[in-house]
């Protein structure tokens, strides 16, 4: 039976210029390949060691790239190794095989949403009342799924994050905040549902995740073995669960070392 290998991508395996934490001097800093370009200019990299290693991953199991971003988002990514077969989108959203999206899996997805949390419409008109001109520099509708707010941190009450996820969870919507961004996502929503459907049509046998953010959480617990890098928002909650490691490797190195464990568990199946 095959291995799946669900990982989120944006500081998991894959990091901004600003994301990188390269804290060694600059003559160790690692290699680097740029794997993501916008409006071109380099946006995402990895170690050239990560990319090799991806590149073995994706020979050794089904590896599906799991992410919060859209489909046109995670469309301009390239990353190495053999193209992959599955990927999930839109926190779950969107499975695209071969890159189509898959319309009776994303039906099933908008029904349950539309039964079982209030309607994005509601939040959306929520997050341009409460939100404050001063620190929010755009507002966003994702795969007409769920909302976020791009902000400038500095300026950002913590406070206010916490009033609008105690808002959310009365309407059955989750509130992540990572990096300049602030998200507002249903409940329903997950990354594990598509992991597990991922599963299912592949007759997976056993199933590894990685991730760094709350919204990761629901994909590592459902994964039989997870990891989590020693930054973002889980580590700053000091989440752990028996099944996920928790990895000391901050920045683009920890995405190096996620990929390390992967295929380590992938030839010890």
């Amino acid at each position: 039976m095959p291995v799946l290998v669900a990982s989120d991508l944006d500081r998991t395996l894959i990091y901004s210029a600003a994301a990188l934490a390269l804290t060694m001097p600059d003559a160790r800093a690692p290699r680097l390949l740029c794997v993501e370009v916008h409006e071109s200019k380099p946006l995402s990299y990895m170690t050239e060691t990560a990319a090799e290693l991806l590149a073995e991953l994706g020979d050794a199991a089904v590896f599906v790239p799991t992410t919060t971003r859209t489909r046109k988002q995670y469309q301009r990514i390239n990353l190495p190794g053999p193209a992959p077969t599955y990927a999930i989108c839109a926190n779950g959203g969107h499975l695209l095989v071969d890159g189509v999206s898959d319309p009776d899996w994303h039906a099933q997805v908008t029904a349950r949403l539309a039964d079982q949390c209030a309607p994005l419409a509601e939040v959306q008109e929520h997050l341009l009342r409460a939100a404050d001109p001063v620190w929010v520099r755009k507002h966003r509708v994702a795969d007409d799924l769920f909302a976020y707010l791009v902000v400038e941190r500095e300026l950002l009450h913590e406070d206010w994050v916490k009033e609008l996820a105690v808002w959310a969870e009365n309407r059955g919507w989750t509130v992540s905040l990572q990096g300049r961004k602030i998200y507002a996502v249903p409940k329903p929503l997950t990354k594990s549902a598509a992991m597990r459907e991922v599963a299912r049509r592949t007759g997976a046998g056993l199933t590894l995740a990685a991730g760094d953010s709350l919204l990761d959480t629901d994909l590592l617990l459902a994964a039989d073995q997870g990891w989590r890098p020693g930054h973002g928002e889980l580590a700053d909650t000091g989440f752990t669960a028996p099944s996920i490691s928790v990895l000391p490797d901050r920045g683009v190195l920890a995405g190096e070392r996620i990929l390390r464990e992967f295929l380590g568990a992938v030839r010890g199946a």
